[in-house]
Order: structure tokens, then C-alpha cells, then sequence
């Protein structure tokens, strides 16, 4: 790929300026449901790209932000869901806009998904089209799952599409890179917290104490045999705990213990299974070492991102036709993302997008090369337009 073909001036008919957005949406990461000035942010924007244009309506939620163009002759509705909410990183890279607000960063492209959609927005807004479209500016995919909260508050009434797309930035692959897959492209995931009571007493008299650093280990090791014994060696399942917490200091028998883990799988089967037996050896180990065991599973909306095997079909077909356009067949992700809930509602598809950095989603120094968002706003709004023409 060469650098001419992502160049800023390649953007005939388009008066954004798609780099000073995404750096503006850069310095202003805000966590979900508290995305005020980003909220703000994004309406001075959108209405200034559908002024004077009765076709579009635009409706809020809290933070979120729905706008509808409505088509000249309708048979479906095609939407387009980006997320804006940043993450509680503190950002350390030396950027000229890095994030203005300390601790807080856009961290896993947020950004760079905002500036996409407000160019397709631009450009798919220029001529009433035949179909309907919603693009939907969605708040909290990192923590709060978002997209299933608007669903059941009513947020999508009369505009709920008839597929549903979106993408996510890899900075694995290479700019000018759409990466996809039919099936599952990310898994589910459900978050694990444990909380383990017994007596605690002196280290030098453990007979008359009930140790729940024990007891937690026990059920820490106890968990692995899930993967390894209750899931299919086909598929794939994943049990971490990143957070164990016990005890004052070395001589004193620890009386509570807590635990804060994830599980990740491909599907929603495999998620409930792992749930279930999760809380069944949480049971036994509370009848094993005498002690209370409190078991809190909370999936929320991250349900496995299933995509439609129809729609990703004739998106890669779209695609791979395409000489700008490297397609690659992704394997699936162990990452999870709230799009799978809206998916597990409309069929659709979400695909990667290359970014080409050698710094990991949510790693401090997180930063994608912005090449890809001409990219992106050109291919994306052509793949559009056939949906809606």
C-alpha cells in the first residue's frame, strides 16, 4: 500500500477534516455513561452535517446518540454503530494531543471509530438515499454494555435496523487491512467476583482457624479444570482470575478472601456452561473447607460477537473485489465487545480494521495510524451505499 492512496487530499466532496476530529476526540476520553463532553462534541458535529437536510432526525439517550436518515422508498434499515467512550488509562505517549484529562485515555480507538462514523455520516447524507440508515454514536462498550441498555430502554423504537455493522480497530494488521469472519469474531465474556468467609485466627494454631486463603486457592485450581476437562478441545474457553486479595500480614490465618476473574468464550452455550460450573465448584468448596462462598456472575450484554453467515459472506465478497482493500479471514478473538448483544437482536457484521501499531489494544501508548481513517470512510461508506441505494 502506498502512502498516496491515504492521502488527506483524496477527500473530494468530504470538508471534514478527519484528523483534527479524531485528535480533538483523542484529548477528551471519558468513561461510559459520563461522556458529557464528548456527547457535546459529537452534536456540534452532526448538525452540522445534516443541516438543511429534512431527512435526517437525530434522537438522544443519556449519552448516546441516534441519528436517522430516513430513505426515499424503504424496504429495511441499515445501521452503523460506533462507540465513544475512553477507558481509565493513564496515557503515555508523547502525542501533541494526548489526553487532556489525567488517568483517562482512548486507549482502544474509540476515537478513531467516532471520526469513521461522522464521515459516514458525511458522506452517506449527501443525497437522500432509497433505504433507511441509523448510525448509532453508542456510550459505555467498555464497562457498562451500552448498546443493551439502550435496546432495553426503548432507544431503538420504530428505528431498529435490519442489519446491523460495525468494526474495530487491529493494530495487528496493516493499514489498508478489513479483517473478518463468519461466525464468532470475539467471544462472550462474564465477570467473576468471589468472596469467601470463614475464621481467621493465629498462623501458629491453624486448627482452631479456617484459612481462606486456602480455601480460595483450592477453588482457584479447582477452576482450571474447566477449560481442561469440561470444554470441547475444539472450541475455545478461557477462566482468568487477575485479582486475589486476602489476609493482613504473615501471621494471622486470613478469615475472608475475595476473588475477581473473567471468563471468555466463542459461544453463549460454552459461557453458560463455565457459569454453571463455576458455581457448582464454588458450592463444593464452600462444603469442603466450611466456609461461606458468595458467587456474583455478570455477563451484562458482552454476549459472543456471532456474526450473520449470510451478510459476512457478501461483505467479504464486497470487499475482495476491491484492489485498495487487503481482506483478510480472521481467527476469532478472545477480546470481548457489547456489539455481540445488538447482533444476538439483528443479524449483522463486525469486522477489523488495520491499524498497524506495535502497541496493544488498551496499552498506554496505544496509537493507530491515522491513514486508516480516510481509509475506512471510503470503503466503508462504498459498502454502505450499496446496502442503501
Amino acid at each position: 500500500m502506498s502512502r498516496e492512496l491515504f492521502s488527506l487530499n483524496e477527500r473530494k466532496g468530504y470538508e471534514m477534516d478527519f484528523i483534527q476530529i479524531r485528535r480533538k476526540l483523542h484529548q477528551m476520553p471519558e468513561v461510559g455513561l459520563e461522556e458529557f463532553q464528548t456527547h457535546t462534541y459529537l452534536m456540534e458535529q452532526i448538525t452540522a452535517i445534516t443541516q438543511n437536510k429534512p431527512f435526517v432526525e437525530i434522537r438522544q439517550w443519556q449519552t448516546g446518540i441516534l441519528v436517522f436518515i430516513n430513505g426515499t422508498q424503504p424496504d429495511k434499515t441499515i445501521g452503523w454503530r460506533t462507540d465513544i467512550d475512553g477507558l481509565p488509562i493513564l496515557e503515555a505517549t508523547e502525542l501533541s494531543f494526548k489526553s487532556q484529562r489525567e488517568g483517562f485515555m482512548h486507549a482502544c480507538g474509540h476515537d478513531f471509530h467516532m471520526t469513521i462514523a461522522l464521515g459516514l455520516l458525511e458522506s452517506l447524507s449527501e443525497i437522500q438515499p432509497r433505504n433507511n440508515l441509523l448510525i448509532l454514536f453508542q456510550p459505555a462498550e467498555e464497562n457498562e454494555a451500552g448498546g443493551m441498555l439502550m435496546y432495553e430502554a426503548g432507544a431503538f423504537v420504530d428505528w431498529l435496523p435490519d442489519e446491523f455493522y460495525s468494526l474495530h480497530v487491529n493494530p495487528d494488521l496493516p493499514v489498508g487491512t478489513i479483517g473478518t469472519r463468519v461466525g464468532t469474531l470475539f467471544a462472550g465474556t462474564c465477570e467473576v467476583l468471589v468472596k469467601f468467609t470463614g475464621k481467621g485466627g493465629h498462623a501458629a494454631f491453624p486448627h482452631r482457624a479456617n484459612d481462606m486463603i486456602v480455601a480460595a486457592s483450592h477453588f482457584v485450581t479447582s477452576v482450571q479444570s474447566i477449560v481442561s476437562r469440561n470444554v470441547n478441545p475444539i472450541e475455545g474457553a478461557v477462566v482468568t482470575f487477575g485479582s486475589f486479595h486476602a489476609g493482613t500480614t504473615n501471621n494471622v490465618i486470613a478469615e475472608a478472601a475475595t476473588l475477581h476473574g473473567t471468563i471468555r468464550t466463542l459461544t453463549q452455550q460454552m459461557n453458560e456452561l463455565t457459569q454453571k460450573r463455576i458455581k457448582e465448584i464454588a458450592a463444593g468448596i464452600g462444603q469442603m473447607f466450611d466456609c461461606q462462598v458468595e458467587i456474583d456472575l455478570k455477563q451484562k450484554g458482552y454476549l459472543p460477537v456471532e456474526n450473520n453467515p449470510q451478510l459476512t459472506r457478501q461483505l467479504i465478497d464486497f470487499f475482495k473485489v476491491i484492489p485498495e482493500v487487503n481482506l483478510e479471514i480472521t481467527e476469532p478473538a478472545m477480546t470481548g465487545e457489547d456489539f455481540g448483544y445488538l447482533l444476538s437482536k439483528v443479524n449483522g457484521v463486525m469486522f477489523w480494521l488495520g491499524v498497524d501499531t506495535p502497541f496493544a489494544l488498551h496499552h498506554p501508548q496505544f496509537n493507530p495510524d491515522e491513514r486508516a481513517i480516510s481509509f475506512a470512510v471510503k470503503q466503508v461508506s462504498s459498502f454502505l451505499k450499496a446496502q442503501i441505494r
